[in-house]
């Protein structure tokens, strides 16, 4: 029997089911980052043109960019922003018919406070409608000691739990900086950190587990941006060894954890499909559709120098302001970005995969 799910925001056991349907099936969601409704659109728009779901993430100062610089209390807009960014999804993406995940990217020990307040807010979404205004969010403690990364990653799951949030977490360092968290002197393929120990995903899975769900961005040699082929090594292969000490330790079924692929732009193809057939559901692309989406506007004004120099042609009298309407450039910037992400659904194996009926 199909499964299916309403389309929209999807938290709880609808979220597990997708994470199950994909790992099934042997494909992968995109997980796009996004800063503001011109990039949000575009990912909807391209995960409803590749009957696909999709996964819509903030990173910190994502949220505080849809919030507007302006605000003068940066962790205020932080929050705000990304909460504003959730309830415009939740309005659209019913709409869209796609099912989508709303989630929010790396946040450090520093912006624990930034996934709290987020957290309240979906306190009062689930004392409203039952459910909450996120799907998950992402505490990235690698850089800290794995005691401390799972004893914070447990209490903050207890709390998220009962409304039916999951919780992704990081061991290993995946290199390179990512919106302020992280940093480039972390890449090179003699980094040991670039690589997790299977021995700390299984500690992970004992401790998390029971309390609900939760993710695992598991480090294998993964890496933020698109980076110098030969300056690191991918090894998928300890995807497969943490799942195989999991399932053997604590007589799982075969892949218990769910795995997140960070770092993919610019990988292999080869290397995404073998992580997605060791229980990879979720890969982040971030650097590739931001490339996307700027390199069309440069494209556009390089075909139109005039119309960013002058409103009316000093010589003929031409007016411009057809061409320099923002619709029409951030349209063109859209318009790129979904043709960026049509082959990650394509790379990934979601295309035409759709839950949402």
């Amino acid at each position: 029997m199909s499964i299916s799910l309403k389309p929209g925001v999807v938290s709880g056991e609808d979220y597990k089911t997708l994470i199950y349907a994909a790992k099934e099936g042997q494909y992968a969601l995109p997980a796009v980052n996004v800063v503001g409704t011109n990039s949000v659109n575009a990912a909807m728009e391209a995960a409803a043109k590749n009957k696909s779901d999709i996964i819509i993430q903030f990173s910190n100062s994502g949220g505080q960019f849809f919030a507007g610089y302006g605000l003068e209390d940066s962790s205020e807009a932080k929050v705000l922003g990304s909460v504003s960014a959730a309830q415009h999804i939740h309005l659209l993406a019913e709409k869209y018919g796609i099912c989508v995940v709303l989630h929010t990217d790396h946040a450090n020990k520093a912006l624990i406070p930034w996934v709290e307040g987020l957290v309240h807010f979906s306190e009062k979404n689930f004392e409203k409608t039952g459910n909450p205004l996120f799907s998950s969010h992402m505490l990235d403690l690698s850089s800290e000691d794995i005691g401390f990364n799972l004893s914070e990653s447990k209490r903050l799951l207890e709390t998220m739990n009962p409304l039916g949030m999951s919780l992704e977490i990081e061991l290993g360092v995946t290199g390179g900086e990512e919106d302020g968290v992280g940093s480039d002197d972390d890449i090179g393929a003699d980094n040991p950190l670039l690589y997790t120990q299977p021995k700390d995903c299984l500690r992970a899975w004992e401790i998390l587990s029971p309390i609900g769900h939760f993710s695992l961005a598991a480090s294998f040699g993964n890496v933020h941006g698109v980076y110098k082929p030969g300056n690191v090594k991918l090894r998928p292969e300890i995807l497969k060894n943490s799942q195989d000490l999991v399932q053997k330790t604590c007589n799982t079924n075969p892949k218990p954890l769910d795995l997140v692929f960070h770092g993919g732009s610019g990988s292999e193809r080869d290397k995404i499909t073998t992580a997605i057939s060791y229980g990879v559901f979720k890969m982040n692309i971030d650097t590739d559709t931001q490339f996307a989406f700027a390199k069309a506007i440069g494209e556009y004004t390089n075909e139109n120098p005039k119309a960013f120099l002058y409103q009316v042609d000093p010589k003929d009298g031409t007016p411009y302001k057809k061409l320099y309407d923002p619709r029409k450039i951030l349209r063109n910037a859209e318009s790129s970005m979904i043709k960026r992400l049509d082959e990650a659904f394509s790379d990934l194996g979601s295309s035409g995969k759709s839950l949402a009926k």
